[in-house]
C-alpha cells in the first residue's frame, strides 16, 4: 500500500518554514488581524503567495483592475523548488491573457498543450498553503505538491458570472525535474487564483437585461479580464448574449435572446463602438429601446461612451444612428428615494422623521401620534405609500396607506410576529415575512391595499425562520436574514401572477454569522449588521465576492437595527440609539438620536 504523508512543511512570505503547520486556530487568527487593519476594504484581498495573510488598500468593486498597466506575472526562476514553482503558477494563473500564457511557463510542454483551462476559475481567500506530499513511491526527480486554502467561489467561464462557494480547498500538483529545472506535469483542469491577484486582474462589469414585465433593466454582476483592455467591449456583448446568470434566473430576461453578432464588434472611424445584430426581431420601438439600453448600459462600463446599434446593417431605432448613457438613464430599474425624502425611526410605538430639527418628529396621522402602536415602518421610494407593523392584541398586524396624511387601512395580514416592511420599486406591493416562514406581497392600488397573496418562498424558508427580509430596489432580488445567516435570492415572476424566490444562495457563512439585520445600499452591495465581535458591520457584494469591515468604532453592541440606501449614511441603533455614518467616512459614527435603543430606522424604498 502508498504510503502518504503531508510534510509539515510550509511556504510562508516567500519561504520554507520547517515544522509544524499552521494550525486552523493559528490562521483563523492572523485572519481577523489582518481584516482588522483592513478595516474598510470593499473586496477583502489577501495575497496570492501561499501562507501569506496579508492587507490590502481601500478599493471601490467598479474599481477593480487597471486597464493594460497590470504588470504581467513573473515568469520561472531558474533553479526554484518545486514549492517555489506552484506558488509562482497560480499567482502566474490570474492572467488570463494569451490562454493563460504567464501560468503556462511553469508547466512542462505536454501538460501546457493539455492543461484545460477553460474549465471554472477557483478562487481563494486568505492563506494558501503549498504543501510537499511524500509518497512511498515517489520517484527521483518528481514530486507531489498541494495547494491548500479556502475557496469563497468560483468565475463561470462562459458567463464571467461569480457563483459563492465556501469550503476548504485541495488539489494535488505532480512535478518534474529536467535539465534541474522544476516544472509542472500533471495538474486538474480549471484555474485557481487568490483573491488579490484575482481582483487585480478582472474588472467588475454589471451586464444589464429586463425585468419580468419588459418595462425596465436591471443589473447583473460579471467580471471580466483587464488585459488586454481592447477586447472588453467584445467580451460584455457576448455576456450579453449568453443571457442573464443563473442567480436571476426567472427574476431577469433578455430581449437579445438568440440573437448573433452580424461582425464583429469594432470602433468605427468616428470613435463610435458598432454593434451590429441579426436572427432578432424587436416587436415595437419600446422593445429596441430596451434592447438599446441593454447594450449601452453595459458597453458604458467598459469606458464606451457612443454606441451605433445595427440590425442586419440598419440603425436599430429609425431617425436615431447613435446612442448614449443618457439616453436611456430613464430606463434604470433601480429605485432611488425621492429628492428630499427623510429616513423614518420607528421608536416607542410612533413613526417619525430623522431629518429635520426635532429628532424624530412625528409623521401625520395615527402611525405618527401613537393611534396605533408602530412596531417597524417602511415609505415606498416615491415618498408617498406608507406601510406599518403594528402591534394588535398579542401579535402584529400590517397597515397600509398615505404618507402625506398617514391615513392607514388595515391588510388582512396578522401573525405573532411581522418582520418590518419592504416595498417593490414602483411601489404596486408591498411585503412582509409573518412568523417566520409566510411571505406576504400585498398589492396596492390608488384606492387602497388589495387582497394578499403569499409568495411561494419554499426554497428560503427551508433554511429556517426568516427574522428580516429586504427588497432590492430594482425588485428582481430579495435579501433576507434567516437563522442568523444572510441570503439572497431571485424574485420570479411567472405570466400566471405566481411569484416566488428562487436561486437561494448564501453569503459569507464563515465571516459573518450571526447576522442581525440587514439591508440594500445599492443593487450590487448589501449591508448587514452581526453579533461577531470582529465585524460587527459589513459591507458584502450580491455575489458574495466582495466583503469589508466598515468601522464600528464607539458603537455599542449589541446592533439591533439597520438601514442603508443608495448614496445615503448608514443608519445603525445600538445600546444608546440611533447613529450615522457617512458613505466613506474614516471617523467615527455620529449619533442622530439618543435614548432610543430600540428603534427601527429605515429610507424609503
Amino acid at each position: 500500500m502508498t504510503r502518504e504523508v503531508v510534510a509539515s512543511e510550509v511556504v510562508t512570505s516567500g519561504a520554507v518554514t520547517s515544522g509544524a503547520a499552521v494550525s486552523t486556530r493559528s490562521r483563523s487568527r492572523l485572519r481577523r488581524l489582518a481584516g482588522a487593519t483592513a478595516a474598510v476594504l470593499l473586496l477583502t484581498g489577501v495575497a496570492a503567495c501561499a501562507g501569506v495573510p496579508a492587507t490590502s488598500p481601500v478599493q471601490v468593486v467598479r474599481q477593480v483592475g487597471a486597464g493594460d498597466s497590470v504588470a504581467p506575472p513573473p515568469a520561472p526562476v531558474a533553479g526554484a523548488n518545486s514549492l517555489d514553482i506552484v506558488r509562482g503558477f497560480v499567482t502566474a494563473s490570474a492572467s488570463s491573457a494569451d490562454r493563460h500564457g504567464a501560468a503556462r511557463r511553469f508547466l512542462t510542454q505536454e501538460a501546457g498543450q493539455d492543461w484545460n483551462d477553460g474549465a471554472a476559475l477557483t478562487v481563494l481567500e486568505g492563506q494558501i498553503d503549498t504543501v510537499p506530499v511524500i509518497t512511498g513511491a515517489q520517484a527521483p526527480g518528481t514530486a507531489t505538491v498541494r495547494i491548500r486554502g479556502t475557496k469563497v467561489g468560483r468565475l463561470v467561464p462562459q458567463t464571467g458570472a461569480f457563483e459563492a462557494d465556501v469550503g476548504q480547498y485541495s488539489s494535488d500538483l505532480q512535478l518534474v525535474q529536467r535539465d534541474g529545472q522544476w516544472r509542472i506535469s500533471r495538474l486538474p483542469a480549471g484555474v485557481v487564483v487568490g483573491l488579490d491577484e484575482f481582483r487585480s486582474n478582472y474588472k467588475a462589469v454589471p451586464v444589464w437585461f429586463v425585468d419580468p414585465a419588459r418595462r425596465r433593466v436591471v443589473s447583473d454582476l460579471r467580471y471580466l479580464p483587464v488585459v488586454p483592455s481592447r477586447t472588453q467591449p467584445a467580451r460584455v456583448v457576448d455576456m450579453l448574449l449568453a443571457g442573464p446568470s443563473a442567480a436571476l434566473s426567472g427574476a431577469a430576461a433578455s430581449l437579445l435572446a438568440g440573437a448573433e453578432l452580424r461582425a464583429n464588434v469594432a470602433t468605427g472611424a468616428d470613435g463610435a463602438v458598432v454593434v451590429d445584430l441579426t436572427r432578432i426581431t424587436p416587436p415595437d420601438d419600446a422593445a429596441r429601446r430596451l434592447i438599446a439600453a441593454q447594450i449601452v448600459l453595459s458597453l458604458a462600463e467598459v469606458n464606451v461612451m457612443r454606441v451605433r446599434i445595427l440590425i442586419d446593417g440598419e440603425p436599430l431605432l429609425a431617425g436615431r444612428s447613435e446612442w448614449t448613457r443618457e439616453d436611456v438613464a430613464g430606463l434604470v430599474g433601480e429605485a432611488r428615494p425621492a429628492p428630499g425624502s427623510p429616513a423614518i425611526v420607528v421608536s416607542g410605538g410612533r413613526v417619525g422623521t430623522l431629518s429635520g430639527p426635532v429628532p424624530a418628529a412625528p409623521i401625520p396621522g395615527p402611525a405618527g401620534n401613537g393611534g396605533v402602536a408602530a412596531v417597524s415602518a417602511a415609505v415606498s421610494a416615491d415618498g408617498r405609500r406608507l406601510a406599518v407593523v403594528a402591534r394588535a392584541g398579542n401579535g402584529n398586524q400590517l397597515m397600509v396607506g398615505r404618507m402625506t396624511d398617514g391615513v392607514l387601512n388595515t391588510v388582512e395580514v396578522t401573525a405573532g410576529i411581522l418582520t418590518r416592511p419592504t416595498w417593490t420599486p414602483d411601489a404596486d406591493e408591498v411585503w412582509t415575512v409573518a412568523d417566520g416562514r409566510r411571505i406576504v406581497r400585498v398589492p396596492t392600488a390608488p384606492d387602497g391595499p388589495a387582497e394578499p397573496a403569499t409568495v411561494d418562498a419554499g426554497a428560503l424558508t427551508a433554511m429556517g425562520s426568516v427574522t428580516d427580509l429586504r427588497l432590492s430596489r430594482d425588485g428582481v432580488r430579495v435579501l433576507a436574514v434567516v437563522d442568523g445567516g444572510l441570503y439572497v435570492g431571485a424574485v420570479a415572476r411567472g405570466l400566471d401572477g405566481r411569484v416566488a424566490i428562487t436561486e437561494v444562495r448564501k453569503l459569507r457563512p464563515q465571516s459573518l454569522e450571526p447576522v442581525v439585520s440587514a439591508d440594500w445600499r445599492s443593487t450590487e452591495l448589501v449591508v448587514a449588521i452581526t453579533r461577531n465581535p470582529d465585524l460587527l458591520v459589513a459591507q458584502v457584494g450580491v455575489d458574495g465576492l466582495a466583503l469589508s469591515e466598515v468601522i464600528s468604532t464607539n458603537l455599542t453592541a449589541p446592533l439591533t437595527a439597520l438601514a442603508a440606501g443608495p448614496d445615503r449614511p448608514f443608519l445603525v441603533t445600538d445600546q444608546t440609539g440611533v447613529w450615522t455614518r457617512e458613505l466613506g467616512a474614516q471617523d467615527a459614527w455620529r449619533q442622530q438620536l439618543s435614548g432610543a435603543a430600540g428603534a427601527v430606522p429605515g429610507y424609503p424604498g
